[in-house]
């Protein structure tokens, strides 16, 4: 039976532009093999072998992800992205690097995040999300307090999560919410800590754009 509430929708449109042919190929062969079960699942059991498992939370058009599971081929990625030609976009970066350790939610990650065992996760981006930056779509913003109950079950004691924004009031909002989570602690010290990117950070094109209203801020959290 379909949930008579389901969340809001953190995500503006599922398309836009028509997706090329070779990447609407992928999303006929591809994606069926790396698609996450759509019911609740170990992921320790997609990849026996991984080291450990990360999650990023829309993708965008798969340009870090891809990257860090090219950088990490021992890890396990899982991405969720809503938008299909983000997802077409990816299709094609795992297929030319021939990344074996990428499964995709092509999707609402908080979906994802429910079939999720209890401490699942080593790590977890979200990466320039949504900013909706009207007052009245706020509560439509992905970083709620419910999200952040949801992370901090999914994530291992000493697991991460990033957070980056080029919007400073969702950067103010997001780290009011996660840092009123006890299970979180940011881990900046002083202003370096997230104003330049980390050592591990993979700068793609949308975040080259700067589309929001300030540089972009890099919130790493640890879980206690």
């Amino acid at each position: 039976m379909s949930d008579p509430h389901p969340p809001l929708r953190s995500f503006g449109r599922i398309k836009s532009r028509t997706i090329k042919p070779r990447q609407a190929a992928l999303m006929d062969t591809l994606l069926p093999q790396i698609r996450v079960p759509a019911e609740p699942f170990d992921p320790r059991a997609l990849m026996p072998e991984a080291r450990e498992v990360w999650l990023e939370i829309g993708f965008g058009g798969g340009e870090h992800m891809a990257a860090q599971a090219a950088k990490h081929p021992d890890v396990l990625i899982l991405g969720a992205e809503p938008f299909q030609n983000g997802v077409a976009s990816a299709l094609r970066h795992i297929d030319e690097q021939g990344l074996k350790n990428v499964r995709v939610k092509d999707g609402d990650a908080r979906e994802l995040l429910s079939h999720l065992p209890d401490g699942s996760l080593e790590r977890v981006f979200i990466l320039f999300p949504d900013p909706w930056p009207k007052a009245r779509h706020h509560k439509r913003r992905l970083v709620q307090a419910d999200v952040a109950a949801e992370l901090a079950r999914v994530l291992k004691p000493g697991g991460r999560l990033r957070f980056a924004s080029d919007w400073a009031d969702y950067v103010d909002w997001s780290l009011e919410r996660l840092t009123a989570n006890p299970a979180f602690r940011w881990t900046a010290e002083r202003a370096a800590g997230w104003r330049a990117p980390p050592a591990d950070h993979v700068t793609t094109r949308y975040e080259e754009k700067r589309l929001g209203d300030c540089a972009p801020v890099f919130l790493d959290f640890v879980r206690g």
